[in-house]
């Protein structure tokens, strides 16, 4: 993977089309805090006693220095130093008493700086008028950008299987999730057109929320024809985009033939385009997050869209958050911006790329190994999952099944997330005799690999009422204690 600067000037682009009228009333309007409405930015040459903001000789940071190891992983003993000093500016990167004081909700200057020099390498949106906004990782960004067009009683269409966090943040605003069809790349536009163009409910359908890379929790990737077809529907039916991506940076690339899983240089597997790239009308807000390729921890993120939807971004941040931790901003702003660079920056994302390709060939040879005639599965080319359709035989249909094979894997020792949390519901999924699981290879070590899978094909085979057969290859495990061993948990928590 690698970037060029695109060629094309801001001033030659088009500025995006104004979809404010897909806005919820309250946002039609842009309004600025009540208190900045009235008091206006202050200049230097002001005696400033307006805000509550305390003096930064009070704050108790003197220095925050790190050590920080090189952007490649086969380089462990390459380490650096990054710092940040209380009253001076720290390379690009603002001095403490700026970053542990208040500011406005767009984010530090530094750290959206280098957003938006990644953004326009990485994406190069195809209108003038983007920015970036700071966020808390996307969770959050999924809860503002809903607010923006989905109020209480609205619908949002998803993915008929889709992340737990997006799903909670629509109960909790009373927003109808509508679900549609998913295949192995994800949306199925044409099933997306036809649920637009037969929709009859009382408010109409605004905006849809996808995962196009790496989903969570099928692992479908979009191909770019797929991503052009769904943009095109979107145009279509004058949908907003809401595309949440924090996988977009782990594409891993297709499985190898050859039993050499770390062959693959990821600098020359170039990566999908992303809708944001597509995006003409600037009809797309697209979310991504330090969570999956940074640490999760962190609570940062960033929000690209135009900038009057930035501008409510900002007024939601203000009311909220106020911005991410500007203590973190500093720490990722001077390690993006000097430490590294975007050169070292792009060196850490291919690094982890290999890294998690090297995981995703490993245990997917171990899971043909292991699954074969007890589950089926496509191979992700991007993120941390396998989604297997589990084959429970003639206790498909037994609503009991799937309880009862969580209760045998429990037993036995693994953890894997089933498909219940992200299941959308409707009466069609409800009918549906297929179990699904999903296994996350991101954080058991390698070696549990193996023994995670031949405890999931003990449990799976309880449930069919057979026996392992030699060919499962399951001879070398350990038997299946009395109390249960302590778990492995190939899951994650998002």
């Amino acid at each position: 993977m690698s970037f060029t600067t695109s060629t094309a000037l801001a001033s030659k682009l088009p500025q995006a089309k104004d979809l404010s009228h897909l806005f919820v009333p309250t946002f039609r309007i842009h309004q600025k805090s009540p208190f900045k409405a009235v008091m206006g930015t202050p200049t230097l040459d002001m005696i400033n006693m307006a805000g509550g903001v305390p003096h930064p000789s009070t704050f108790p940071l003197e220095q925050v220095q790190a050590t920080v190891r090189a952007p490649s992983h086969a380089a462990p003993g390459r380490t650096g130093t990054l710092s940040l000093e209380r009253t001076q500016t720290n390379g690009s990167t603002e001095s403490l008493n700026e970053l542990l004081q208040y500011n406005d909700g767009r984010g530090m200057a530094s750290y959206c700086r280098f957003l938006r020099q990644f953004t326009e390498q990485a994406h190069a949106p195809p209108y003038a008028d983007w920015d970036v906004v700071a966020s808390c990782g996307n969770t959050d960004s999924i809860a503002k950008a809903v607010s923006l067009f989905c109020q209480q009683g609205d619908h949002i269409i998803v993915e008929q299987y889709s992340f737990p966090g997006a799903l909670s943040n629509l109960v909790f605003a009373k927003v109808k999730p509508v679900p549609v069809a998913m295949d192995i790349e994800g949306v199925d536009p044409v099933a997306l057109d036809s649920l637009c163009s037969s929709w009859t409910g009382a408010t109409p359908l605004r905006a849809i929320y996808v995962i196009p890379t790496g989903q969570n929790p099928t692992g479908a990737t979009m191909s770019l024809a797929r991503r052009k077809a769904l943009y095109a529907v979107a145009q279509k039916h004058d949908l907003v985009i809401i595309e949440d991506d924090p996988y977009y940076f782990l594409q891993l690339g297709p499985m190898p033939e050859t039993q050499d899983t770390t062959a693959t240089d990821m600098n020359k597997l170039s990566l999908v385009p992303s809708l944001l790239s597509l995006d003409t009308d600037g009809r797309v807000i697209r979310l991504d997050s330090f969570s999956k390729i940074l640490a999760p921890n962190l609570r940062c993120g960033w929000i690209t869209a135009p900038a009057y939807i930035q501008d409510r971004m900002q007024i939601l941040n203000e009311s909220t958050i106020l911005q991410p931790s500007g203590l973190t901003q500093g720490v990722i702003s001077r390690l993006l911006n000097d430490t590294w660079g975007i050169e070292g920056w792009i060196e850490h994302l291919n690094a982890l790329r290999a890294a998690y390709a090297a995981r995703r060939n490993l245990f997917v040879t171990l899971a043909r190994k292991h699954l074969a005639g007890l589950a089926t599965f496509t191979v992700p080319t991007a993120g941390m999952f396998l989604w297997m359709r589990v084959d429970l035989g003639d206790a498909a249909t037994d609503a009991t099944a799937m309880p009862r094979l969580l209760d045998a894997m429990k037993k036995g020792g693994v953890m894997m997330a089933p498909d219940m949390p992200f299941r959308v519901a409707n009466a069609a999924a409800a009918a549906a005799p297929e179990r699904y699981l999903r296994a996350a290879f991101a954080l058991a070590e390698t070696d549990m690999f193996e023994p995670a899978l031949e405890r999931l094909a003990r449990a799976i085979a309880s449930i069919r009422g057979s026996e392992l057969q030699d060919t499962q290859s399951v001879a070398c495990a350990e038997p299946i204690e009395t109390t249960a061993p302590a778990p492995i948990a190939v899951n994650s928590s998002t």
